[in-house]
């Protein structure tokens, strides 16, 4: 990896219990759905996070959740505008061009297709996304305005009007058809990746028709 750069935080925002949404001038091309590194000082091994901001927008943001005793996120959501992190150049091939497909996420893997919807890539996808709890389901308002029913929110531990009350694989597993033509795009957690992918692949979805990326 090369030598990181320098960028000054515009916004650190806690958007959800935990969660943070960090955004800094964007001074790089990136494809939606790469990844770049942060770390707080220059000589630190960076941690790799999903762009999760338009590929037109001057803003790059950043989704994280604080991991206590964390080597990163607990400082990271102490930093306010004007502080500075040091940031890598955008990598990474979990790409979605303009074809149909279908996203699945869970947690703070809606980051990369959070990034797909906002540079224009969500004309003709599904997507499905995850969580314990409603605060959780990050840019849930946008979505819903531009996806309409094609925006499927869940999640497991509490019931709210007009979201799924279960896990991403049980909505999956309910359909009467699931279309093998179409690539199935996951991102979050390894066990729903490992579980999804099983069922799609038992559901006569090919191997290569699945894409996958684990968030630890």
């Amino acid at each position: 990896m090369k030598a990181l750069k320098q960028s000054t935080i515009i916004s650190n925002l806690e958007t959800a219990p935990g969660a943070y949404v960090l955004s800094f001038p964007r001074s790089f091309a990136f494809v939606p759905g790469q990844v770049i590194g942060i770390a707080m000082k220059p000589d630190e091994k960076p941690r790799l996070y999903s762009i999760a901001s338009g590929n037109q927008e001057a803003l790059v943001r950043i989704l994280y959740t604080v991991k206590p005793g964390g080597k990163l996120t607990p400082g990271l959501a102490r930093l306010q505008a004007g502080d500075v992190i040091y940031t890598s150049e955008p990598f990474g091939g979990f790409i979605c061009g303009a074809e149909k497909a279908v996203w699945v996420a869970t947690g703070t893997g809606i980051a990369p297709f959070a990034s797909m919807f906002y540079s224009g890539l969500s004309v003709n996808k599904v997507l499905i996304h995850g969580n314990r709890f409603a605060s959780g389901l990050y840019f849930l308002d946008d979505f819903l305005q531009v996806m309409g029913n094609r925006y499927v929110p869940s999640c497991t531990r509490e019931a709210v009007e007009g979201i799924y009350h279960g896990r991403v694989l049980k909505y999956l597993s309910e359909l009467e058809q699931l279309d093998p033509l179409v690539k199935y795009y996951l991102c979050g957690s390894a066990e729903m990746v490992v579980d999804v992918r099983d069922l799609l692949i038992e559901r006569g979805v090919p191997f290569e028709n699945v894409v996958a990326e684990i968030f630890f």
